[in-house]
């Protein structure tokens, strides 16, 4: 055995120069490229089930009955490394949130616990993704874990209907999906949904890529499969390059230093 499989457990000249590099297959960066949107999964690269584990302690969201929520602001070193900028509300502008909870007001939020954002598996996660998007040093990423659980019919979108979320890169993946009925999710062409896209029912571990700035999307209503259990459907939403003149606006008073993707 070579001294450097005794030192470090393995040999370094048989590892990857980038653990990352080949995270998404090339059929993801295609589909992007050519449709604009990608489903594909990560239960592969990730431990679903720790991460299933720190939807337990979330905060309930304060703007929005039914649904708890934690978030962060990352970025990227010079290094490629992901670490946490700091605090900085979320604001969505009403062109891009329709729900008066929410629409043209600072939000804030508890943040992803350290103990999450330390697992090599989510900075792994994270990198791959800055690398799909192909985002570079100091631009804001917006990492949530999000989602609402119990019994009757909910509606975990609380009134924005078919929307857009402001940026240029969104990825949806789907924690965990307990006794839910419905929550299906759907894109579209145009935000009065006359021309739909696709329909899709995203499993625990899948995530779906898509180019926000072109589409626009929806998910349906939750309820219990089970009348004598209660439901449960948790996300992690991660987002970059904002379209929304409000929420840069915030960052730039938040993170002097950021790259944004300014808009006019």
């Amino acid at each position: 055995m070579k001294l450097d499989t005794l030192k470090y457990g393995f040999d370094p000249a048989t590892m990857p120069l980038d653990p990352v590099a080949d995270y998404w297959s090339p059929e993801v960066t295609d589909a992007l490229q050519r449709q604009d949107w990608a489903r594909t999964e990560v239960r592969s690269r990730v431990d679903l089930e720790a991460w299933q584990a720190f939807t337990a302690d979330l905060p309930r969201d304060p703007y929005v009955n039914r649904r708890w929520k934690r978030m962060s602001w990352l970025t990227l070193d010079e290094r490629g490394e992901a670490y946490d900028m700091g605090h900085c509300p979320m604001a969505q502008g009403g062109a891009f949130n329709d729900a008066e909870s929410m629409a043209d007001r600072l939000r804030y939020y508890e943040p992803l616990t350290p103990e999450f954002m330390a697992r090599p598996d989510v900075k792994a996660f994270v990198r791959a993704w800055a690398r799909l998007w192909d985002l570079k040093p100091n631009e804001p990423i917006l990492m949530q874990i999000t989602g609402v659980r119990g019994e009757g019919m909910v509606d975990p979108l609380q009134g924005q209907g078919i929307h857009a979320d402001g940026c240029k890169a969104l990825s949806i993946l789907v924690l965990n999906r307990h006794n839910v009925a419905g929550g299906d999710n759907h894109l579209y062409a145009d935000k009065a949904g006359t021309r739909p896209l696709v329909d899709t029912t995203l499993a625990p571990g899948d995530i779906l890529h898509l180019r926000d700035d072109r589409l626009f999307h929806s998910v349906d209503g939750i309820h219990q499969e089970d009348a004598d259990e209660p439901f449960e459907r948790f996300i992690i939403i991660i987002n970059s390059r904002f379209v929304d003149e409000f929420q840069n606006r915030i960052l730039r008073r938040h993170f002097p230093e950021a790259v944004l993707n300014e808009t006019r």
